[in-house]
């Protein structure tokens, strides 16, 4: 058996191989509401073998949306489709996950099919939030940087979406603190001027963060796994950097925390990234090696091959898929067979099986 078809533990929760499904937004979502192409998207990769399908983006608030067509956990309304979307996922063998998230100065954006331009309140946007007023791109409007009762009630809107998570059937949350969206706002001291106990020094730009995940402690089951995302690096002089990521990885393994869902990039606009097959595997296997906490790689991971060598080489231990999984939903059933190992099969597509 190959170590990306291996099981693995994590608390009570087994994931029957090493591949994940990383969370993509659709942009089809209305009011925040699944519909039935969430639920054909995300069963259908767990129709396709994978371990853990992680559900996009999902907005702990209506002004925490990237665009209108997120997906949203911030009524209870929204509970019904999900709950759908969970029931089926684990009928097929696969363990659902959800992303909690805020998008902060990164929000209020038309779909990217339509331009990805941050919207006007008469086209559909809505009033950002951050840590500083700092705009993400020059032509982008100034957010609003959050007084000490809007961050309260963001950890709260956190903690409620935890809330209704569990109650909609996911075993997996994932914090997003990467991608430049509101908790890497706070992380990074490129987006972060405050002079109060969230900003300057690297214990205050980590708190808010700390905050989320004690918030959704108190309610996520201590038997449920809790993954972060972050961004590793900003590719940035000043910015976020690999040494900070590894220190807050440490701290979050005492609070806790079982995965680390290592990324980068995201929060400068013009970052020059090098991109290049598994180019973001070099933070997962630091943080791995460095910090004794279990990691997740992303990031051009496109061959049974790679996936393999990366678990090898002890740099991960999850393997997370997104523009792959796009081009081919059955990738578990497919990377199986090109290592050789026999998995089960949908018993309604046993027939194909080779």
């Amino acid at each position: 058996m190959s170590k990306l078809f291996s099981p693995l533990d994590i608390k009570s929760v087994t994931f029957r191989n090493r591949l994940v499904i990383s969370p993509m937004c659709q942009y089809t979502a209305v009011d925040g509401f699944a519909n039935d192409w969430h639920l054909v998207h995300l069963g259908s990769r767990a129709v396709g073998g994978a371990a853990l399908i992680i559900q996009e983006a999902t907005a702990v608030s209506p002004e925490g949306r990237i665009t209108p067509g997120d997906l949203g956990i911030w009524n209870d309304a929204h509970i019904k489709k999900l709950e759908a979307i969970t029931h089926f996922i684990h009928g097929q063998g696969a363990v659902a996950g959800i992303q909690l998230a805020h998008a902060g100065r990164k929000g209020g954006c038309a779909l990217p099919w339509n331009g990805g331009k941050q919207l006007k309140p008469t086209e559909g946007g809505w009033e950002r939030v951050s840590a500083s007023d700092l705009p993400f791109a020059p032509d982008d409007v100034s957010p609003i940087s959050l007084d000490s009762s809007g961050i309260s009630r963001i950890i709260n809107c956190f903690k409620i979406g935890a809330q209704r998570a569990l109650e909609a059937g996911y075993k997996v949350v994932e914090i997003h603190a990467a991608h430049g969206y509101l908790i890497h706002q706070f992380l990074s001291p490129l987006s972060n001027h405050r002079k109060d106990q969230y900003g300057g020094t690297f214990e205050n730009r980590i708190r808010l963060l700390l905050e989320i995940v004690g918030a959704i402690k108190s309610v996520w089951p201590e038997e449920f796994p809790l993954f972060v995302r972050i961004s590793a690096t900003d590719y940035y002089d000043g910015g976020w950097n690999p040494d900070e990521a590894a220190k807050l990885s440490a701290i979050l393994k005492t609070q806790g925390v079982d995965l680390m869902d290592c990324s980068s990039g995201g929060l400068v606009y013009d970052a020059k990234i090098p991109f290049s097959p598994g180019y973001q595997v070099l933070f997962s296997s630091r943080i791995r090696k460095e910090v004794g906490i279990l990691t997740g790689a992303v990031g051009l991971i496109t061959t049974a091959e790679q996936a393999e060598n990366i678990l090898d080489q002890g740099d991960a231990d999850l393997i997370l898929i997104g523009r792959e999984s796009l081009r081919e939903p059955y990738l578990a059933l497919k990377a199986a067979s090109e290592l050789g190992d026999d998995i089960s099969w949908p018993l309604q597509y046993l027939r194909a099986k080779l």
